[in-house]
């Protein structure tokens, strides 16, 4: 998927659209948050587990995790820059 599509799928679903940086080395433990989330990775890589199992993306890559889906985030050696696309649930 490119940037484009990206960001058109998130207006269609109903997402607002912010672009975000984490710094190289952040790691934040099991968390959730009350709201949808889509990642797309503009550059640098994360490291999310979720379930138990964890994936590593880079960029060009996508992901998504619904409201209340507790998860870890680490950051690699680069600053992490995506784009994030959040819908409130309530």
């Amino acid at each position: 998927m490119d940037r484009a599509t990206f960001e058109a799928s998130l207006q269609r679903d109903g997402f607002e659209l912010f672009e975000r940086v984490m710094a190289a080395g952040t790691v934040n433990a099991d968390h959730d948050h009350p709201f949808d989330a889509r990642l797309f990775v503009l550059s640098g890589e994360i490291t999310i587990t979720y379930l138990g199992e964890s994936t590593t993306y880079g960029p060009g890559d996508t992901c998504e995790f619904s409201a209340g889906a507790i998860h870890a985030e680490e950051v690699g050696t680069e600053d992490f820059v995506y784009l994030a696309g959040r819908r409130d649930i309530n």
